[in-house]
């Protein structure tokens, strides 16, 4: 009964292992060709949103530069941070109501991801949200926390109660505070 191009339009995902076109960043973010006025506007307010807009409104063509110089020998090359930045804004700029995460800031530095965190968290009230995530300080923000193992749930609960617990999902937080405890 449904319509399979609408149910589509109801996602938003950002993967691990995104893709970058040699096209302009609008269009990358956009994923089309020839954009109107309004969902360039999105666009940037995606790139905004997702901390990249800075460093794209310096380059010499902003958001119309190309990326990669696969096609363009003027194209901007990027950092993998600034890269899951523009993939990070396709979410952004997609009015959708299921947003789904996968590892979405393995490439950003930790003000980087907590910027993004703190974005994503504005961006996608009233929404539904899934975010995978082997780092657990993006658990905190979650309403529920689901720990997978061999495709099982093990745990689930909010980070507290899952903490108090004292199961699997409290010692895989302890190691790694200890990690960053360790590295302050």
């Amino acid at each position: 009964q449904y319509i399979l191009s609408e149910y589509r339009e109801l996602f938003g995902t950002v993967f691990q292992d995104y893709k970058v076109f040699s096209l302009s960043i609008t269009d990358n973010i956009l994923l089309k060709v020839n954009p109107t006025n309004e969902e360039k506007d999105l666009a940037i307010d995606g790139m905004k949103n997702s901390g990249i807009y800075n460093k794209v409104e310096g380059l010499p063509k902003g958001v119309d530069t190309i990326l990669t110089r696969e096609f363009d020998d003027q194209g901007a090359v990027l950092s993998g941070g600034e890269y899951q930045k523009i993939a990070i804004a396709r979410v952004f700029a997609k009015p959708c109501e299921i947003v789904i995460l996968d590892e979405p800031s393995s490439a950003l530095d930790p003000i980087s991801e907590y910027q993004m965190y703190e974005s994503m968290m504005k961006a996608c009230q009233n929404k539904a949200v899934i975010f995978i995530s082997h780092r657990l300080s993006s658990a905190v923000l979650a309403d529920k926390v689901y720990l997978l193992e061999d495709g099982q749930i093990e745990e689930q609960g909010t980070h507290f109660e899952l903490l108090h617990k004292n199961g699997k999902y409290a010692d895989m937080w302890n190691k790694q505070a200890e990690k960053y405890r360790q590295e302050a």
